[in-house]
């Protein structure tokens, strides 16, 4: 069993930048791909950046420049860096392992809220 917990977001100004953390625990060995994903109220979760055991890195296209999913060197742990952040940006931010089937992914967790506004 692995967990994998959210932390980092917080009130932004836009243009500003933040880091979110998400740390994993229990069967790390099981973990293959580790993504970051974001979902406003009533709107549809999306995929936003992941990270494989590789180190390959891929980026959804409504962030790709201003996004970047990285590993720590030490602890389990999985940063997403964002820069640049807009208004839109606004969301609940999960972690979470990225099956090889979408309706296989694991449970959610609470997510970390991020609000970008002056």
């Amino acid at each position: 069993q692995v967990s994998l917990v959210e932390s980092g977001g917080g009130l932004v100004q836009p243009g500003g930048s933040l880091r979110h953390s998400c740390v994993a625990s229990g069967n790390i060995g099981s973990l293959y791909v580790v993504g970051w994903y974001r979902q406003a109220p009533e709107k549809r979760r999306e995929l936003v950046g992941s990270l494989s055991s590789s180190n390959t890195t891929r980026y959804s296209g409504s962030v790709t420049g201003r996004l970047t999913v990285a590993a720590a060197e030490t602890k389990n742990e999985i940063c997403l860096q964002m820069s640049n952040l807009k208004p839109e940006d606004t969301e609940f931010y999960y972690c979470n392992g990225v099956p090889l089937r979408p309706e296989r992914v694991g449970s959610w967790g609470q997510g970390t809220q991020l609000t970008v506004s002056s």
